[in-house]
């Protein structure tokens, strides 16, 4: 029954003083260090400073964490050091330290104990993982207007797939009826989220990417289609390391990736629609990056940021 109750959880973010009535967060995936002292990578540590300022100037309300949390194998259970190697004693920037993390799964973190990460949220303020897929709403200060995240588990809809070429393509889900159930609970939602003015959708595999991984077939066929017909605003992911935009049907498709490692194939380049591809980052020297989302009565804008503080590419989404 407690599980029941937690698929309907709905967490409601409210902005943190920002007159102009907006809700801003950042967006960063695959930043889950290494297994090996000292745990960190550079690029993870540059991107978490990079982050810091960003959420300093910028403005920000909470950090969306896209998956591959923990490389290359998860965590073995909730007191697991890692979370302090990797996550807790990285993010350390004065901006950062007090928003809390809307955390979802990615292969690497299913290849560990996915419930050691939600049960972490006993151990730390500002880690928000309560179930495998749930619901943020997100109010727009000082308008009535108000926003829906809704994040998914990939692995769990899915299957597993490996990053870094072995074993490839995710092969189907393990539990069929689960993953029926996590696209029923989704269906409803959108559903549900038709007063809203945006409505993001965030997941670890991409639905489209010209990267390493490239599409994932299995969301092209389940999650493409509800993404278009309910008129949602943008698609968030990880996976491929580096940073995307690509937009079709009339949805933003926002990969973040790179922030511990950063690769520059585009090897899928063929595999997108046609004209879709907008915008590619994977520069091999580069320390980082991430993604940073305003959303307001006017617009949903997203700017993605290199590690270096540079702003490489900026969109805005109109409202539903």
């Amino acid at each position: 029954l407690q599980m029941l109750a937690l698929l309907w959880m709905t967490v409601t973010v409210v902005a943190g003083g920002v007159p102009e009535g907006a809700v801003q967060f950042l967006a960063v995936g695959d930043w889950g260090g290494v297994p090996d002292p000292p745990f960190a990578t550079p690029r993870e540590v540059a991107t978490a400073a990079a982050m810091g300022r960003a959420a300093t100037d910028l403005g920000a309300d909470f950090v969306l964490a896209l998956g591959d949390n923990f490389y290359y194998e998860g965590v073995r259970d909730e007191w697991d050091p890692r979370f302090q190697e990797t996550f807790e004693r990285v993010f350390t920037a004065p901006g950062l330290r007090e928003l809390p993390w809307f955390v979802l799964a990615g292969n690497h973190d299913h290849a560990g104990n996915v419930t050691a990460q939600l049960a972490y949220g006993h151990h730390s303020p500002r880690w928000h993982f309560p179930h495998y897929y749930y619901s943020l709403r997100l109010s727009l200060p000082g308008t009535n207007a108000s926003a829906r995240l809704l994040m998914l588990d990939t692995v769990l809809l899915c299957g597993g797939g490996d990053d870094f070429g072995v074993g490839g393509a995710p092969k189907g889900p393990q539990d069929v009826g689960a993953a029926a159930a996590q696209l029923a609970w989704l269906r409803g939602r959108l559903a549900a989220a038709r007063h809203d003015r945006y409505v993001l959708v965030a997941g670890h595999y991409p639905v489209w990417s010209v990267a390493e991984h490239g599409p994932t077939a299995c969301l092209v066929r389940l999650l493409r289609p509800l993404l278009r017909r309910y008129r949602v605003t943008a698609y968030l992911c990880g996976h491929d390391h580096n940073l995307q935009f690509l937009e079709e049907g009339g949805v933003g498709y926002v990969v973040s990736g790179a922030g511990n490692f950063v690769e520059e194939s585009q090897h899928h380049s063929g595999a997108v629609p046609p004209g879709s591809l907008r915008f590619f980052f994977g520069a091999p020297a580069s320390p980082g990056g991430f993604a940073h989302l305003r959303l307001d009565a006017h617009a949903a804008t997203v700017t993605y940021l290199e590690a270096t503080g540079r702003v490489l590419y900026r969109v805005a989404l109109p409202p539903r």
